[in-house]
């Protein structure tokens, strides 16, 4: 079995430290600029599960972190990356051991496996941006990959659909709203079939929470600013991704997930 995420080298206890020190900075942040609120916490199984939400903007993993219990304690399934020693924020991820990387390039699909049961099995929860990218359209959802499924069925835990709504545009003060779906208890194998069909009611479950949820209006020149700051647009920019027709029901996604962008 996989060691849990994190810095090599560095001991349980300072991992620790880390992990609650980003949390309590994240949490302090967060709330100085926004206006985060949790709903359906009563609904989170308060033991190992995996997280399935949907992805409007970079913003997104710092909103859980903000709102969600700290214990159990929150690793997130991705990002995906060959070297997570570029760039600030994968550094940041390394730094906190929060981040399951995924390096798209290598066939590390058992090591990534691995490190979410060692995950599960140290009593921790696994967060998974189900879309495997970000979107500008809060009221729509795009086909889920089939790895959120996958990991509840293979480790016999819970299947959680949260929904984040107003993150699609940041901006000072916004309320940005966090809500927890009814878990999907899982059981037995993890067959191409019950894979497929918890994919299908985890879409569904989502895509209730955020289909009557209104399109926000663009922000002013500073939020537009931050907004894009670090957003990762496939198509290149959020006008482009706009130009798309939005995604329908669940489709076939590749097991594990897509990572986190």
């Amino acid at each position: 079995m996989s060691e849990l995420p994190g810095t090599p080298g560095i001991s349980p206890f300072r991992r620790t430290i880390r992990y609650y020190l980003s949390r309590v900075v994240v949490g302090i942040l967060t709330r100085a600029w926004f206006r985060p609120r949790l709903e359906g916490r009563e609904r989170l199984p308060g033991r190992p599960a995996i997280y399935c939400f949907n992805h409007l903007s970079w913003s997104d993993p710092f909103m859980l972190l903000a709102v969600l219990p700290y214990r159990p304690r929150l690793y997130f399934f991705g990002p995906k990356e060959e070297d997570m020693r570029r760039g600030g924020r994968n550094r940041l991820m390394v730094w906190t051991g929060s981040a399951i990387p995924y390096k798209p390039g290598k066939n590390d699909l058992l090591e990534a496996t691995r490190k979410v049961a060692a995950v599960i099995d140290g009593g921790g929860v696994v967060a998974i941006a189900g879309e495997g990218r970000i979107h500008p359209r809060e009221s729509e959802l795009l086909p889920l990959s089939e790895g959120a499924a996958y990991f509840a069925i293979r480790s016999g835990i819970p299947l959680v659909p949260i929904a984040i709504n107003g993150t699609s545009w940041l901006r000072f003060g916004g309320r940005v709203q966090v809500r927890v779906g009814e878990p999907f208890e899982t059981s037995g194998r993890p067959t191409r079939a019950a894979i497929q069909a918890l994919t299908a009611d985890c879409w569904t479950a989502l895509h209730d929470m955020v289909a009557e949820v209104p399109e926000p209006d663009p922000p002013g020149r500073v939020g537009r600013w931050f907004t894009e700051l670090f957003n990762e647009w496939p198509e290149g920019s959020r006008d482009a991704a706009l130009a798309i027709p939005p995604g329908g029901p669940p489709g076939a996604g590749a097991v594990p997930t897509t990572p986190l962008d």
